[in-house]
Formats: structure tokens, C-alpha cells, sequence
């Protein structure tokens, strides 16, 4: 099976932007067109598209519905949309306006109840995705901004999500996450060997070719990849066809 890769763009306040590590005082802002980014992303081969909306992932509620619509409508890649999707009504919009997956995160961590119910609701069922964003091996939640001892780890819970009809776990490894450093590979191996069932996608450290090419014979579904484009130290065309005959 190839491997996808999966550019990102990150929106805060309609921008553009990367965080450094989940940090919301360490933001660069990139001056480009979000619409004209996703048909770059879509020309060079691309098949899915990530889409974070940070306003929303910090305050709890959808701030970049617009500009996401607009995203979606313009591509005609697959797009999966994460932050501040936190109720129903707002989950059954983005999938209105095209929207393949939804990641979840804060709410489906720290209710897992409503999580497990809309993940075998009939309206969502395998088009959720659990955002595991991880600090010290624990989960962080609201954008990041809250992780403590008190919070479970990133596999224990996916231990415990294992068997739901979900659309996948993406599985972030915070500290490396607007780095360039380089992939977590033995973080991202301990989550393949606890979750069997699910489809697993790397987010966090990509910076070059080699780092993709560290990760292609990992059982992935997938790569996230999002600073190293804009700054222009992975062609993204060149990083597609490097996966594009699998491992």
C-alpha cells in the first residue's frame, strides 16, 4: 500500500501559518492565497489535503469556516479538517460542504463517551479521525496548550479506540512538530505495534526528503507534511513520487 502525502495548511485568523512546536507565540506566517495553495498542493499530486483551523483548536469553537469551505470547494482532493470541531452541528456542516474526514481531538479525549458515540453514529461512522497529539508521550489538548501528568498517554488510548469504526489515528509528536528535525520513528513504531486495526498517519518533524524516505517502510497510511513545503526544503512532487510505488 503507498504511502500519502499529506500537505497541511494551518489557519489563524484566515492566514497561513505554522506553530513551532504547538507554540502560539512562536507563529510564522506565510503570505500566500490558502485556496491557491490547496490547487498547488492538488497539481503536484497530491490526493489528500490537511486542514487545521489553530483559532478554533484553542478556543473550542470553528473560527475558519469560510476559508475552509472555500478550500474544499476549490480542490479536488480528499480534505480532512481538524480544530474546534466539538459538536455535532459543526461535524454534520463540514461534511456538508465536502469534507472526507473530521480529526478530533479535546472533546474525544476528555469525553469519551460523546466520542464513542458519534464514532458509531451512522452519520459519522469511519469519517472520524482521532488527533493524538503527544508532549512526554502524553496526550495535549485545546490547541496544545494543556498537558499534564493527570492526562493518559497517546497509546493508551489508542489501546482503548482500537477496535472502533473509526477513519484513522493521527499521531503527533509535539516537540518535533515545526522543527525540521526529523520524524519521532520509534514513537511512531510503538503506536503501529498497539494499533493493528486502524490506519495510522504521522504528523510532526518533517523537514526534508530523507525524513520521508526514514518513514516509508513503517505500516503508515500516511505523512503529514507542512513547514517543509512552504520553506521550501521538500519539493513536494519530488516527495509523492518517492511513495508513490509503496515500500
Amino acid at each position: 500500500m503507498a504511502i500519502d502525502i499529506i500537505p497541511a495548511i494551518d489557519l489563524r485568523n484566515g492566514k497561513v501559518v505554522r506553530l513551532l512546536r504547538g507554540d502560539y507565540q512562536h507563529q510564522t506566517t506565510y503570505g500566500v492565497d490558502p485556496v491557491d495553495t490547496a490547487k498547488a498542493f492538488a497539481d503536484a499530486g497530491c490526493r489528500w489535503l490537511h486542514i487545521v483551523d489553530l483559532d478554533g483548536a484553542r478556543d473550542g469553537r470553528a473560527h475558519n469556516l469560510d476559508i475552509i469551505e472555500k478550500i474544499i470547494r476549490s480542490t479536488s482532493m480528499q480534505v480532512e479538517v481538524g480544530g474546534g470541531i466539538r459538536t455535532e452541528e459543526v461535524m454534520e456542516y463540514l461534511l456538508a460542504i465536502g469534507a472526507q474526514r473530521l480529526i478530533l481531538g479535546t472533546r474525544a479525549i476528555s469525553d469519551r463517551d460523546w466520542f464513542f458515540a458519534m464514532a458509531n453514529d451512522a452519520r459519522f461512522k469511519h469519517r472520524l479521525v482521532l488527533g493524538l497529539d503527544a508532549r512526554d508521550g502524553r496526550v495535549a489538548t485545546h490547541g496544545w496548550t494543556a498537558a499534564n501528568q493527570n492526562l493518559p498517554s497517546a497509546l493508551e488510548v489508542a489501546r482503548g479506540v482500537a477496535k472502533w469504526p473509526l477513519a484513522g489515528i493521527i499521531y503527533t509528536d509535539i516537540s518535533r512538530d515545526g522543527t525540521l528535525a526529523g520524524p519521532n520513528v520509534g514513537a511512531t513504531q510503538a503506536m503501529l505495534q498497539v494499533i493493528k486495526e486502524l490506519p495510522i498517519i504521522h504528523s510532526g518533524g518533517i523537514g526534508s526528503l530523507a525524513h520521508i524516505e526514514a518513514l516509508k517502510h513503517l505500516n503508515i497510511a500516511g505523512i503529514i507534511v507542512g513547514r517543509a513545503i512552504y520553506e521550501g526544503t521538500l519539493d513536494l512532487k519530488q516527495a509523492v513520487n518517492a511513495l508513490a510505488g509503496g515500500k
